[in-house]
Formats: structure tokens, sequence, C-alpha cells
């Protein structure tokens, strides 16, 4: 009995020490654990739901499924030199507006990426842009529903200090789950300033870099013989000292038949050229640009915002009230001239008394060109231009007879003088006017016999400071016009509780219209809660059909009359 006993007191002893042993162990490998690397794990998230109510009088058509909803998110592992990422899609059904390629759901973006000092690989999706953009550049902007990534793989080196190159191929995004045209590239760029060492301490800062884009598309087309290789090259410089800049870049592309040219055979160019000089308290920038078929698809058939490769980028003023951007103006990359010039002054540059002012003035204007007959043109290039210079200014000389019919008066596409003023009234109240004088040649840019608008906008926006975290925002903006719909007015009260809460009410109204019974209010109410990188938004209103653009880039909107959820968070 004795012995038993002992035997069971040894066994609860050895059990006793075991388990004691492993908790140690345990506790040690938790320890152990907690101290290594493992990596850090971020990401973001959108989601927007939209409850859509017919609406006659405006133009909302009803939507069937009654909710649509468009989601994503973004999950990125980065640990040293190794990052890695996917995105997963939810369009349920899309939002009105969105291009019918986002439908659907699915894991449309995932990567992995090796960096070192040398050398940076990346296989799967990517973005990338080659000098300014215009032999290539692939980007997301999800307010567009834009996004042409590429899908492939992507080298850069270092070879050299000073001395920078990319490589790649992929085939770009066509929709949610496949991918299209192939698409090859490579870029170089040399910082002078790096890579010699006579010139590191030099106040003259030189970079060159040059780019060949290619796309491969098979050529199906039973009538027309189409190059199924189409390259476009390009060169640029940038030059810096002091206080003045220069950035230029010429790019051209041999004959690439697409449903944006008609499909003619002509070979395309694009020059770009900025200039500017800052010093405290004043800055003066000069922008141009020669646009002449320069759209570039990896699919010659698709149209708008799709399977775009490259960009032409937009010299206008970009705007975010609603009224200075009833008539945006999108790239024509198809054929422009286009030019600016911006002034910005610091009249008081006491903080608590800021007062800046800026002026801008943009134009644009479709090419001088003469049209071929087609009967007697054997290359199909369908058009030569006659100067680079704005056609509003050359085509005085000439004899419409030969012009372009198009052109001949709807040379001027575009042009706006906006001045805008910016000043603090102590702690408490601050204030941004705005005046915009523009021309917008709808005939050409939306539709033939839209005519051509002629308007005046102004713009208040008044701040005043209640409190620490807590404000009252009044916006007040006039569109004045004889033409299209006639005078328009928007009001707006934003209300900021504290950092977290806030409540807007707003009112869009037709009011100048001729016609009575189309004098439309188009209002929205909404709030949102902020917390810290964390946003909900609950809005209701209506949406007037239009334009609505990024950059340049645009896409159609459609009326619409509901209710729209929207979460955004990033971690």
């Amino acid at each position: 009995m004795k012995k038993k006993y002992f035997i069971k007191i040894r066994i609860a002893f050895l059990s006793c020490t075991f388990l004691l042993i492993s908790h140690i162990s345990c506790a040690q490998l938790l320890n152990n654990l907690g101290s290594l690397d493992l990596g850090d794990i971020h990401g973001n998230f959108q989601s927007t739901a939209q409850y859509y109510i017919p609406d006659s009088t405006i133009g909302a058509a009803e939507v069937p499924e009654k909710m649509l909803f468009n989601g994503f998110m973004n999950l990125i592992y980065t640990k040293g030199k190794f990052s890695a990422g996917v995105r997963y899609e939810s369009y349920l059904n899309r939002l009105q507006g969105y291009p019918a390629n986002f439908q659907g759901t699915g894991i449309s973006y995932r990567y992995a990426t090796y960096k070192s000092d040398f050398l940076e690989v990346t296989v799967g999706s990517f973005y990338e842009q080659f000098g300014n953009g215009l032999t290539l550049r692939t980007y997301e902007e999800r307010n567009l529903g834009l996004d042409n990534a590429l899908d492939g793989v992507r080298v850069k080196a270092v070879p050299v200090k000073g001395v920078y190159l990319k490589g790649l191929i992929g085939k770009q995004r066509a929709d949610l789950k496949t991918n299209s045209g192939l698409v090859r590239g490579f870029d170089g760029e040399i910082q002078l300033n790096e890579a010699i060492k006579q010139l590191t301490d030099k106040k003259l800062v030189i970079s060159i870099g040059g780019s060949f884009v290619s796309k491969f598309q098979e050529d199906r087309d039973p009538t027309l013989v189409l190059p199924q290789n189409v390259g476009s090259s390009a060169g640029r410089m940038r030059i810096s000292r002091n206080n003045f800049s220069l950035n230029t870049e010429y790019a051209s592309k041999i004959n690439d038949p697409s449903y944006d040219n008609k499909y003619i055979y002509k070979p395309g160019e694009a020059l770009l050229m900025q200039a500017s000089y800052a010093k405290k308290g004043f800055s003066l920038l000069l922008t141009g640009s020669h646009i002449d078929n320069m759209s570039f698809r990896s699919d010659r058939n698709e149209q708008q915002a799709t399977q775009l490769m490259n960009y032409i980028p937009a010299l206008n003023k970009q705007h975010t009230y609603n009224l200075l951007a009833f008539y945006p103006y999108a790239s024509q990359s198809n054929g422009e001239t286009q030019y600016s010039a911006e002034v910005s002054y610091k009249i008081i540059k006491k903080p608590k008394y800021k007062l800046d002012v800026v002026v801008n003035y943009t134009g644009s204007d479709a090419l001088d060109t003469m049209r071929y007959d087609v009967a007697t043109d054997t290359t199909r290039e369908g058009y030569k231009v006659n100067s680079w210079l704005p056609a509003s200014l050359t085509s005085k000389k000439k004899n419409y007879l030969n012009i372009d019919p198009t052109l001949a008066d709807n040379r001027r596409l575009f042009r706006e003088l906006y001045i805008e003023i910016n000043q603090k009234f102590g702690k408490k109240i601050k204030s941004t006017l705005i005046y915009s004088n523009q021309f917008y040649n709808k005939d050409v840019l939306q539709k033939p016999g839209d005519g051509k608008i002629y308007s005046s906008i102004v713009v208040a926006d008044i701040t005043y400071k209640l409190k620490t975290e807590s404000a009252i925002r009044v916006e007040l903006q006039g569109l004045f016009t004889k033409q299209d719909h006639q005078d328009w007015a928007y009001g707006l009260i934003e209300y900021t509780l504290n950092s977290n809460i806030y409540i807007a009410v707003g009112d869009q109204w037709n009011y100048g219209n001729d016609h009575a019974n189309e004098r439309y209010h188009y209002y929205n109410v909404s709030a949102g809660y902020i917390k810290n990188a964390h946003r909900i938004e609950l809005t209701y209103g209506k949406q007037r059909a239009g334009i609505f653009c990024v950059g340049g880039v645009c896409r159609n909107v459609p009326a619409s009359n509901g209710v729209t959820l929207t979460i955004t968070s990033s971690f």
C-alpha cells in the first residue's frame, strides 16, 4: 500500500516538473517570437452603397436592383526588402456611371516585390510611369472608374550612381478578372549631378531621360491591314538652377489605326514644356503642349478611359468647387495645342492675416489642319498639320476652304481666366474668393449642336472657427451664362461639431433656366463621423447628369436621386 502511494507521489512530482518546464519553455518561445521581426501588414478599405430613387424630373431612371455597391480592400505585407500585396474588389452591381468592365468580385491586383540598393523586381500587378507619361502611365483613379494596371514583370536597376533604368512587360487590365493587350517598355534616366562627381555641388541640376514603349495586338480586321506592333519613343530633360526650373519632353508614335482616330495611319507626336520660377512669396508657372494623334491603347478598339497606356496632361486648372467644374475640360489626345500661365503672390505673409492671390489663364485650341481627299489619299493619313501654333491664331490668315470643316468654326476649344484670393482675418475667420471667366466649346467637346458656352463663375468660401475643433463653413457659388441651361446657384452650410462629427446641407439650383418648369433643385444633405483613419458618411440628395473629370480624364455621370453610404478606413 505504501509502495503504491510512493509511486503515485513520484508520478505526480514528475508530472508537475514536466508541466513547469513546458510552461517555462512555452513562455520563452512566446517571448522569443514577440522579439522577432515578422514584418508589417497594413492596407485600406472602401465601400460605397447607393440606394436609388427614380426621379423623372431630373432624368434619374429606375434602377432594377434598387441598391448598387462598389467596394475594395488592399492588404500589403512588408518585411525588410520584401513586400507583397493583394486587392479584392466587389461590384454588386457597379454604381451608375462606372465602366462596364467594373463588374463582379475577385482579386484584381496582386504582387510581390524585392528591393535592394541595386535592383528592384516586381512580379504580378503594378503601376508605372515613364517621364511625364506621354508614352506610358498606368495608374488608378477610383472616382473615375479607371484602373489600367499592368500584370507581368518589372525590373528597376541602378547600375551606377545617378543612372536609373526600368524595364517591363505585361498585359493590361481589361476587367476585374482578365488582362488583354501586351505592353513592353524600357526607360532610362541619368541624373548628371549624381553621376558626375565634378557636378555634385553645382547649383545647375540636370537630368536627361528617354523611353520606348510598344504594344502587340493581333490583326483580325477583315478589311484593313493593321500594324500588330506599335511603338512609341520619347526623350526628356529637366534643368533647374536656384529658383528656376525647366521640364520638357517630346514623344512620337508610329501609325496606330484605332477607334479614337477613325482608323487612319498617321503617326502621332506630343511636346510638353513647363518652365517655373519661384521665390519666397512669389511663383510663376508657364506650360505649353502640342498633341497630335497620341491616343495610345493596348486595345485599338476600346473607348473612353479603358486600357489607356499613356497620359495626356490637362494644363487647365483642376477645380473642386461645384459650379467651377460644371463645364470640365478633358485632354484631347487626338489633337490640341494648350497653354497656361499662372502667377501666385503672397501680399501679406503674416500667418494671422495671410493674404495671397493666384491668377491663371489657360487656352486650348484644336490643331490647324488640312484634310486630305479620301479618294486620292493613298497614305490613309487623313490630314496634315499646318502649324504647331494655336489654330485660333493661324487660321485667321487662311482660307477655310482648305481647313478641316470641323475646325472652321470650332478652332477654340477652351478658355479660362481664373482669379483666387485667400485671406485670413485673425484666428477665427479664413476666406477664399474666386472669379472665373470661361469659354467652353460644347459643340466639339461633347455633342455637335450644343453650342458654345460663355460663362462667369463666382465663389465665396468662408470658414468661422467657433472653438478649437468646431467651425461653420459657408460656401456660395454662382454661374452666369446666356447659353445652355442659363444661370445656376449653389449654396452649402457645413457644421463641424468636433474632430469626429460634421453635418452639411447644400443645394444646386438652376434658377435662371428659360423654361420655368425646368428650374430644378439638386439638394444634398450629408453627415459624417471621423475617427483617426476611419470615416463613415451618409448622404441623401440628387446628382445632376454631367461629366466628372480628374486631371483631364473624364467619365459621364448620369442623374441620380437617393441615399449613399460610404465607409473608408486605413490601417
